[in-house]
């Protein structure tokens, strides 16, 4: 037990989740998060898609690591990749239907994310299985929250709704209040991230640029 938690492991699988995220530090994923944002139900579901993705094409590539020849690993990587996709996506058709068509085509483009390329080429190729489970859980919920958040407030402010379902009291509106319709467009997803990687790095001085 000490070892499938030890100092090394939580660092693999806490590190994502601020000092070493994949959106706010590694700057990865940013298309999608600017794309899937405008509603929090969206935004979950991918964000949870791309979590059990990234875990499970971990595991299965530090599995066969030591057979993948050279040459071919990047096939190989895409192949299982497209796989899970594939998976995922149809099962998002068969219960999640409306968030299917949310999401359009950005199901599909998880196979392109340089998230999960990256953590399979940086550590999945090199690491054991459980420590690759872990990078993939912990990539999986950085690039999560990142999009929940960012969905939050697009969606609050831009159509005073959560999970499509009114939260702002109409009283407000009957006074003057106005949806921000800037919310809705993608451009205030960048700044929105950009205002938590300005926080992040205020709160964390080793991630700092020297002067």
């Amino acid at each position: 037990m000490s070892k499938l938690l030890s100092a090394k492991t939580k660092e693999v699988l806490l590190g994502p989740l601020n000092k070493n995220n994949p959106i706010t530090v590694q700057v990865l994923g940013i298309c999608s998060a600017l794309a899937v944002t405008a509603k929090l139900e969206p935004a979950l579901v991918m964000g949870i898609s791309v979590t059990i993705i990234v875990a499970l094409s971990n595991v299965i590539i530090s599995l066969l690591r030591d057979t993948i020849p050279n040459r071919i690993r990047i096939i190989v990587q895409l192949v299982v990749v497209a796989a899970l996709v594939t998976v995922v996506s149809e099962f998002l058709k068969a219960f999640a239907y409306d968030v299917s068509v949310q999401l359009s085509v950005y199901i599909g483009l998880i196979i392109t994310n340089c998230i999960l390329m990256g953590r399979l080429e940086a550590f999945a190729m090199s690491n054991r299985p459980w420590e690759s489970f872990l990078d993939g859980i912990g990539n999986g919920i950085g690039y999560a929250w990142i999009l929940v958040a960012v969905a939050f407030f697009r969606e609050l402010l831009g159509s005073g709704t959560l999970f499509g379902i009114r939260v702002i009291p109409q009283a407000l509106y009957d006074i003057g209040y106005v949806n921000n319709g800037l919310m809705m467009m993608p451009p205030m997803a960048l700044i929105l991230v950009a205002c938590i990687i300005w926080i992040q790095r205020a709160r964390n001085k080793e991630l700092q640029e020297d002067n």
